[in-house]
């Protein structure tokens, strides 16, 4: 039983100001697996201030010493690499060996290095004449971070805002917050100066509105759904700070006439499946050409063979339980929805898989013969649930792709490399995969659309934490 009572400011570990606690469940097993204390305005407050005491001077270090607490997180991070793998497992549901042990905790990891790199010769300055332009911290960063890759989106935000010189409040999910102490301690041991990092936890009501609202928060950095997202603007604006938005996705997998379709079909119907399904970047509309849907479900149904859905403790399992009670039952919503608006069911369906009695296992679910008007087609089910939608020509699957609010990622699949290249420059979205491409992070993060603002990952990262600055009249550059 993990509990957690206490919040991380100013270097040090203290108990929180309120009473209020809350049970975390384990979703595998429905069972209370700890408990933490829920944060309050004043607990935001408290730590807001602790990130804006430490600011001055930490904005003021050089690159080497960031370089070099950069590189003792990464040490401290591997030593402390099981127990983020066992924390993310025991939250939020991802199987230890097949996920959490391998994506979700090196994930976490993977941006502590690649920050470092970007680090190493980013251009904070340069002259433009006798204008020279500077790239400084932001300041104070909220960030808030959800529960379906919590290593993965505290180190996107992390690591950046660390290399950039900021200094930052976090607050996790409250459904998945074991991860978050655990990197706490990570930060702490490597020794991150106090006030640099703070954890608040609780809910966005309290502790989120309260850092989007805080007149000394200069940014906040939020991921989560696009409802959620909105609600972080709205709270943001009267304090004009930066917002930058990573949100829902429903994006579109379109399968050229020229691909081999047992592998392509595969390759899709298993990303989809990957981390139950609750991925913003999943791909979940499979567009194939109208006369190979036949085709198309036999594959889909056969793929569905080598998703072990289980118990996340054993080896064998490579899907586990959705996070949380509320998305089970919004995701059993969607299920019957698409039952009800008469998508052809491929394969899976309501309930838990068989022989499953507990827990918030979904069982894998393929949707055929869909419309794009159809919830399941329009709507982010954020679980292991594909629809195939069928298209007549090229030009007709970049018109169903791009009809929709969201535009995170998309995927184009073709012999031809030059003819996904094409259909890629067409689609309104932030990323796009070709042939089944895994994903760059050194490479930009984030969409368009109602899919968010701004991007993550990378340089691209770093470049959102930081203040563009002219300074006129600074005089040409000294010799060398």
């Amino acid at each position: 039983m993990r509990i957690h009572h206490q919040f991380y400011f100013g270097g040090r570990w203290g108990d929180a100001l309120g009473t209020a606690r809350l049970d975390v469940i384990n979703p595998a097993t429905e069972a209370v697996a700890g408990s933490i204390a829920v944060g309050s305005a004043a607990d935001a407050q408290a730590a807001v201030a602790a990130a804006k005491a430490a600011f001055p001077a930490f904005a003021a270090t050089s690159r080497a010493e960031r370089l070099d607490l950069l590189a003792r997180i990464c040490t401290t991070y591997k030593k402390r690499y099981d127990d983020m793998a066992r924390a993310i497992c025991e939250e939020m549901g991802a199987p230890l060996k097949a996920l959490a042990g391998s994506a979700q905790a090196g994930s976490g990891l993977a941006h502590f290095k690649t920050a470092q790199a970007v680090l190493q010769d980013f251009s904070f300055e340069k002259s433009q004449g006798t204008t020279r332009i500077l790239r400084e911290p932001i300041g104070v960063c909220a960030l808030i971070t959800p529960w379906n890759w919590p290593a993965n989106q505290m180190a996107c935000k992390i690591a950046p805002a660390l290399a950039a010189g900021c200094t930052m409040v976090l607050k996790p999910s409250e459904l998945a917050p074991f991860s978050a102490i655990v990197m706490a301690e990570i930060l702490h041991e490597a020794g991150v100066p106090a006030g640099v990092f703070n954890l608040v936890n609780g809910d966005g009501a309290g502790v989120g509105n309260a850092l989007s609202t805080h007149p000394e928060v200069d940014m906040v950095s939020f991921t989560g759904s696009t409802r959620a997202g909105k609600l972080v603007m709205k709270s943001a604006a009267d304090t004009v700070k930066k917002v930058a938005l990573e949100l829902g996705g429903k994006s579109a997998n379109i399968l050229l006439d020229d691909v081999d379709f047992s592998k392509s079909v595969r390759h899709g119907v298993l990303s989809l499946m990957t981390n139950s399904g609750q991925n913003c970047n999943a791909p979940s509309r499979m567009l194939v050409p109208e006369g190979r849907l036949d085709e198309v479900e036999a594959i889909a149904a056969a793929s569905l063979a080598r998703v072990v859905v289980g118990d996340p403790l054993i080896d064998t399992t490579t899907m586990g339980p959705l996070a949380n009670g509320p998305q089970f039952e919004r995701v059993q919503a969607f299920i019957a929805q698409g039952i009800a608006d008469g998508a052809k069911l491929v394969a899976g369906g309501p309930g838990r898989p068989e022989g499953i009695e507990r827990g918030y296992f979904v069982r894998p679910t393929v949707f055929s013969r869909v419309t794009p008007e159809m919830a399941i087609a329009r709507e982010e089910i954020f679980g292991p649930v594909l629809s195939i939608l069928g298209y007549k020509d090229e030009a007709d699957a970049i018109r169903i792709a791009n009809d929709t609010p969201y535009g995170l990622s998309g995927y184009v699949s073709s012999a031809d490399l030059g003819r996904a290249r094409a259909v890629a420059r067409q689609l309104r979205t932030g990323n796009v995969h070709l042939n089944g491409a895994p994903v760059d992070l050194s490479a930009p993060f984030g969409g368009y659309k109602q899919s968010g603002l701004g991007r993550e990952w990378g340089a691209y990262g770093l470049e959102e934490f930081l203040e563009v600055k002219a300074v006129i009249g600074y005089g040409a550059d000294e010799p060398a």
